[in-house]
């Protein structure tokens, strides 16, 4: 309810755009009445463009027609019957609509909000000053709304030139009238003449007064005529230096569109592949490539009614005639306009698994304003290689050249009146085969770049103009097995982070400054898990991609690609990006919370746990990443030598995907009772007892009558000060850790070990209940 009161508050204009988004599709009597039931619903966790989520949006649907039918029964009175009788026809109208196509529901719900959201984000922050505090957000809107005031401009001098160019046919035909005028005294006088020839005058003189009065009538229709044709040759001339003018303007003003708006809405959406925020504010770049696409047409509309005037009337030109320059140019804006809108809404998987279904979403954002989709558009996908896309922008590609087979690649363009969206979602394409290039030196198939490429034709005028359009999706990298997953990852991120502008596609560069990598390196990880690094974190993972753990200053030291995904790590038979993207999966499938609580260290290596832990009391503990474990965590913690009573630390054997699938962290934390605190002095409740799986009291009822086990960690020779709460009858061993096991308890850098605390997993029942 919150966002509708916010709305209903808005000013005037604001408040007429939020009008303008509802409308029969949505009324908005539904969205007033309905607000707190629509407000509390999980609309932005359903994609319109995944079927997978159809059954939510038809449920929501279901829900929203019963809710708006129980509020119309609710309304008694004469003043309500009309807003009864429009919610039970709203009721009506959805179920007819969208029972089925739902997800067309959700997008449309979902535009209507974002639109409330964002007139309501721009009214409650106006575009800061120089001076002033404002964010990414409020300079973006000030670019917006200097663009608009540009646009306003433009519209006027289109305004204007409507008006000159009216004035001008009307001045052209009040010309021709007069002109047919001087013809007519012409014929006259021919005709006078040849009577004198043939038959000669009964009355001469009256003839030559007559002759004379003709003659002088139609020298002064001549010289009207001469000004008039200079007049309409000045105001041609005018006109198409008023036009020359506006050109110019639009030109400057496409440029800030398509070339800075549109162009910084493009990397936005690339870095977005690494985990960087993603103001997506497609629909307001519409608005301004709409507003264009408006005035290049009337303008471009008003051109060839000036060639129509000249052709009617071949008045030569005072100067060098500029109209076929200007007709060319305000056809090459159109069409850079059309081209450069034709975009990738919905990038498709960077990492692509043949014979896996994927998704994406092409849209033409001037589509509703020219009427495109009055001849629907078909847009075709092929996959291409790096060769070749870089051989299509010099246009030297082979038509039909493809580098793989994609089934269900073709789709029909339609538009969408509710949000005027003219698009095509391709929901079930599936990558069957794909042709891949030779090898050179080190490369695998997980460096090699292939690129969708998106294909249509464009209609425009009723057929008058025809745009043969494409666009390349972001680069794609194609694997065939899940181990190969994470290195397919690397060549993504590095080209999604490190791509120069005005580049050979996919060159990358080969070294990059270690902030830049670190900055890439957070996005990922918090995108992945919610928190992200922090400075002592992005320390230790440089001394591990340089090599060096003392490392201190690395702001001006350049890290290789090959550091970064090829060379192993010393002493380990895996990568760099390996072990970190290993670690950023165990955190965002079993420790997302306790990460985010702060509770997980985590970057650590071990030394300087050890030094952290020595000078605690003991039973103190903490987390740490596995340096030899590729996606592994270790529990390290201090405690007394019974017989030297000196403290020393050790470290289980870390623990991985696989043990977490068994038993989760915070279970077997509490599992292990000398564990006491988290590091500093936090004690081990109060930092996990809201993840611990509940215990049930007594033996859980089964349908096929057995009772499920419970399996519990325990470490060998933790018997004293243990309070293992384990049922009598259960066995269990303990005994006394010799140097072998010692040793397979501490993080060794042997990534062959098997052993596991789990070895050492007990089953334990819960406490039996009198029948």
């Amino acid at each position: 309810m919150a966002l509708w009161m916010k709305a209903q508050n808005l000013p005037g204009e604001a408040l007429k755009q939020v009008q303008a988004a509802y409308g029969e599709h949505f009324p908005i009597e539904v969205r007033h009445f309905l607000a707190p039931w629509i407000e509390e619903k999980p609309w932005n966790d359903i994609d319109p463009d995944n079927l997978s989520h159809e059954v939510y949006a038809s449920e929501l649907l279901t829900q929203l027609t019963q809710e708006i039918e129980l509020k119309a029964q609710q309304m008694s009175g004469n003043e309500n019957f009309l807003m009864k009788l429009k919610l039970a026809d709203a009721a009506n109208q959805f179920r007819c609509s969208y029972s089925s196509n739902p997800l067309s529901f959700v997008r449309i719900i979902k535009h209507c909000l974002n639109t409330e959201v964002k007139l309501i984000h721009m009214a409650e922050n106006p575009p800061m000053t120089a001076g002033g505090l404002g964010g990414e957000m409020p300079i973006m809107l000030d670019r917006h709304q200097e663009i608009l005031r540009e646009l306003e401009v433009l519209r006027r001098r289109t305004q204007e030139t409507e008006q000159e160019l009216t004035k001008m046919q009307m001045e052209q035909e009040s010309f021709v009238l007069q002109y047919q005028e001087s013809n007519k005294l012409q014929a006259q006088l021919h005709q006078l003449r040849s009577q004198q020839q043939t038959s000669g005058s009964p009355n001469p003189q009256v003839t030559q007064e007559l002759e004379a009065k003709i003659i002088q009538q139609k020298e002064v229709v001549d010289r009207i005529l001469s000004q008039r044709a200079l007049a309409l040759q000045r105001m041609r001339v005018e006109l198409e230096e008023g036009h020359e003018k506006t050109f110019g303007l639009l030109h400057n003003v496409q440029s800030k569109v398509l070339d800075e708006e549109l162009i910084q809405w493009k990397t936005q959406q690339r870095l977005a592949g690494n985990g960087a925020p993603f103001l997506n504010n497609l629909d307001e770049i519409q608005e301004l490539c709409e507003a264009m696409a408006e005035i290049i047409w009337q303008n471009r509309q008003q051109i060839k009614r000036v060639e129509m005037l000249r052709v009617q009337l071949p008045i030569p030109p005072l100067n060098v005639d500029k109209l076929s320059q200007l007709n060319d140019e305000i056809t090459g804006l159109l069409s850079s306009l059309i081209t450069s809108t034709f975009i990738i809404e919905k990038q498709p998987p960077q990492v692509m698994k043949t014979n896996t279904k994927f998704t994406s979403t092409v849209r033409l954002l001037v589509g509703g304003k020219l009427n495109v989709h009055m001849t629907p558009p078909q847009v075709k996908v092929t996959i291409i290689s790096e060769v070749q896309a870089n051989a299509l922008l010099k246009n030297e590609m082979t038509k039909g050249e493809v580098s793989g087979e994609i089934l269900n690649n073709t789709g029909t363009m339609e538009y969408h009146q509710a949000t005027r969206q003219l698009s095509v979602s391709f929901r079930n394409m599936q990558l069957r085969k794909i042709k891949r290039a030779e090898k050179k030196g080190t490369e695998s198939v997980m460096d090699e770049k292939f690129s969708l490429l998106f294909q249509s034709q464009f209609k425009v005028g009723g057929g008058e103009l025809v745009f043969q359009v494409w666009t390349l999706s972001l680069p794609v990298v194609v694997i065939v097995h899940g181990n190969q997953e994470p290195h397919a990852w690397a060549t993504v991120t590095w080209d999604n982070a490190f791509t120069e502008s005005g580049r050979a596609l996919f060159a990358v560069p080969e070294k990059v400054v270690w902030p830049d990598v670190a900055e890439v390196l957070n996005c990922k990880f918090k995108a992945a898990v919610g928190r992200g690094l922090l400075e002592d974190n992005v320390r230790f993972l440089a001394g591990k991609a340089f090599r060096n753990p003392q490392i201190q200053d690395c702001n001006n030291m350049l890290l290789s690609w090959s550091q970064f995904c090829k060379e192993p790590l010393p002493e380990r038979n895996f990568t760099f990006w390996e072990w970190f993207y290993a670690i950023m999966k165990l955190t965002r499938e079993h420790l997302r919370c306790p990460w985010n609580d702060g509770s997980i260290l985590g970057f650590v290596n071990r030394k300087h746990a050890e030094e952290m832990l020595l000078s605690r009391s003991k039973g103190t503990f903490l987390l740490r990443f596995s340096d030899s474990e590729l996606g592994g965590v270790t529990i390290a913690w201090v405690q007394e030598d019974p017989q030297t009573e000196q403290k020393e630390v050790l470290m289980l054997q870390p623990f991985t995907h696989k043990d977490f699938a068994i038993r989760s962290l915070a279970d077997r934390i509490n599992d292990l009772k000398p564990l006491v605190y988290l590091y500093p002095d936090i004690p081990k409740d109060q930092a996990f007892s809201k993840y611990y799986t509940p215990v049930t009291e007594g033996v859980p009822s089964s349908s096929n009558g057995y009772v499920k086990p419970v399996l519990v960690t325990q470490v060998p020779g933790w018997t004293e000060n243990s309070t293992m709460d384990s049922y009598p009858n259960t066995p269990l061993t303990f005994h006394a850790p010799s140097p072998a096991d010692v040793g397979s308890m501490r993080d060794t850098p042997s990534v062959n070990s098997t052993a596991s605390s789990d070895y050492f997993m007990n089953y334990k029942l819960p406490p039996a209940t009198s029948e």
